[in-house]
């Protein structure tokens, strides 16, 4: 369940030392870092020890080759909070990754050498799984830590903001599609109801001078058709023809809870429902059950893992 989910992810993370910043610094403002960015490479999987090894092991070659090349590890500046952690220009302030926590699932940092940790976070556009590494300058466990309170403090937000209605909000959107096909049934069954009544019509046309008693119609819930003027009953025209039905225009059309157009049977198609906040919510609520792993592993084991 969500709550045995919660308290697993908070005793996983709280195994490694009490958070170092209050809330409101993450919820209300940001934590900055500057660190040199050795860049970022595709992994295969979310999570693992082995995963960022291999990935810190190709991005310390690749600046290995640009180092030698006259090439410098760039400098960047990160910004933690609960909205994520955005990784910036220092100078230009430019944001060049916006990682969102309920996307990160693992961040690890080295216990030896103190200066590398990474974290693995799944890409926006792409769904692919990418693992970025810095050089933090010997803060790089205050960095993992600060990423595991931000993630926590985004989960419990995320349950108190909404998070605990995706189920409801599923069953709301199950109900309206419902709802649509009995509209659009009752729509063909009303227009079937009226195609009979004009048969009717014109198959019992009484002889001259006769008198005919005019029963009023019922429609498919057998209530009688209400009017204002005249029974919901097709008159005759002058040639002997029915007339055709009359037209209306549609009421305003105005937004429900999910900023969506409310469903028209006549004017909808199946491609506007469900609303998109729907797949958002479905995307964060798998991330955060995912849940992040955060380990202090050690990364430097060649030669070729030396300092940067």
């Amino acid at each position: 369940s969500k709550e045995t989910f919660s308290r697993k992810s908070w005793l996983r993370l709280s195994t490694y030392k009490s958070w170092m910043h209050t809330p409101e610094a993450l919820a209300k403002h940001y934590i900055p870092y500057n660190a040199k960015f050795l860049g970022n490479t595709e992994v295969e999987a979310p999570k693992g020890t082995e995963v960022v090894k291999d990935a810190v092991r190709k991005l310390k070659f690749q600046r290995h080759i640009k180092k030698s090349e006259g090439q410098k590890i760039p400098k960047v500046e990160l910004q933690i909070s609960i909205y994520g952690v955005k990784i910036l220009d220092p100078k230009t302030k430019d944001v060049q990754h916006n990682c969102q926590l309920h996307r990160i699932s693992f961040c690890a940092d080295d216990k030896t050498d103190k200066r590398i940790f990474t974290f693995i976070c799944k890409d926006s556009e792409s769904n692919k799984h990418l693992c970025y590494v810095f050089d933090s300058e010997k803060c790089a466990e205050e960095i993992t830590l600060t990423i595991g309170q931000a993630f926590d403090l985004a989960y419990k937000k995320f349950l108190e903001s909404g998070g605990k209605d995706v189920e409801t909000r599923k069953q709301i959107g199950g109900l309206q599609k419902r709802i649509q096909e009995l509209e659009t049934e009752n729509a063909e069954l009303k227009k079937q109801l009226q195609e009979l009544e004009e048969q009717l019509m014109i198959a019992h046309v009484p002889p001259a001078g006769s008198v005919s008693v005019k029963l009023q119609s019922t429609d498919v819930f057998d209530m009688v058709p209400f009017s204002t003027v005249t029974p919901l009953v097709p008159s005759r025209a002058s040639n002997g023809c029915p007339p055709p039905p009359p037209t209306s225009l549609p009421p305003d059309m105005s937004k429900d809870l999910f900023g969506a157009e409310p469903f028209d049977p006549f004017t909808c198609g199946a491609a506007d429902f469900p609303p998109d906040i729907q797949s958002k919510l479905d995307e964060m609520q798998e991330g955060f059950k995912m849940g992040l792993t955060m380990e202090g592993t050690v990364f430097s084991l060649d030669p070729l893992d030396g300092r940067c």
